[in-house]
């Protein structure tokens, strides 16, 4: 959703957090906002636990989900850092980069520092400032172990443009993965509602009522106990091909969220990779693809079977 009012924030609560007031676990957890500032938001009823508004003396329990809208005045400010960048396209209007593993795409409560927005402020200066202070030229993301191509807009008619892309499903995103076990059909579709899970609320879930959400793969090779394979995303819900490959029984190797089993691999994290991105340039209108090569980890893997 664009915001021009107030930056979204959201977390759940960690384990070390347990048992504390909302107000102190939200300092803790948000550094830089004042604590002035939280106390207001909860005074009016702003800041939600579970979806729920609630006061600031509620003690909080681990995989608590909180919720709140940032005036965007009460925000930290985001420093730009010279952090190197694998441009795979740039133009007066967007950029796209291969994004590593490990980075975080846009500031947190908590981590302020070392993103791509931080990158991206030092080395692209002018940045769409629709999605706010947290979140400028950012359209989409990626998880943070999770590689590949990503746009970032310059101006806000090419946020508008591309944000118009992705509610209409133009935007061609394709991803390649490693996922567990050799799946039956050659090409398929999993059309499945993803929610946030009911017994934890710090993961995603196939679940009843959630937003339709549906995946597209062809294997593109076997591995006996693997498989890899190419996914095309016609919607994007967080996680998505991550939740659903779990949901059928074929996790993404390495992902530690929804895989039980450790990979014997050493794969930081899920063998995802976001490869071909395609969009409409906002200003000329033309049709331009951009691919991003696989990262040397996962090379190394697929050599390796």
């Amino acid at each position: 959703m664009l915001q021009n009012e107030g930056t979204p924030v959201e977390f759940t609560v960690e384990e070390c957090l347990e048992g504390l007031r909302l107000d102190k676990c939200i300092a803790v957890s948000c550094e830089g906002i004042t604590r002035s500032h939280i106390a207001g938001l909860i005074r009016d009823g702003k800041v939600f636990v579970n979806s729920k508004s609630a006061r600031a003396s509620l003690k909080v329990h681990e995989g608590d989900l909180i919720e709140f809208v940032l005036p965007n005045e009460a925000l930290p400010d985001i420093v730009a850092e010279d952090i190197p960048l694998d441009i795979l396209y740039e133009d007066s209007d967007v950029i796209v980069v291969n994004k590593p593993k490990g980075m975080v795409v846009h500031p947190a409560p908590g981590h302020y520092e070392g993103t791509l927005v931080n990158a991206l402020m030092y080395h692209v200066h002018d940045l769409s400032g629709i999605n706010g202070k947290l979140r400028p030229g950012i359209v989409h993301r990626i998880d943070r172990d999770t590689t590949g191509s990503i746009i970032v807009c310059k101006n806000d008619k090419a946020h508008l443009s591309l944000a118009r892309q992705l509610e209409e499903h133009s935007l061609n995103r394709k991803y390649v993965a490693i996922v567990n076990g050799n799946l039956k059909d050659d090409t398929g579709t999993i059309d499945a509602p993803i929610g946030r899970c009911p017994s934890d609320r710090k993961k995603q879930a196939v679940v009843p009522g959630g937003r339709r959400a549906v995946t597209h793969y062809t294997v593109l090779q076997r591995f006996g106990n693997y498989t890899y394979v190419e996914c095309v995303l016609e919607t994007g819900r967080t996680h998505q091909i991550r939740v659903h490959f779990a949901h059928i029984g074929h996790p993404v190797m390495g992902d530690e969220v929804y895989s039980r089993g450790k990979s014997k691999f050493n794969t930081m994290g899920q063998v995802l990779h976001a490869r071909t991105l395609g969009f409409i340039q906002p200003t000329t209108e033309e049709y331009i693809e951009v691919e991003a090569p696989l990262p040397e980890y996962f090379e190394k893997i697929l050599k390796s079977f």
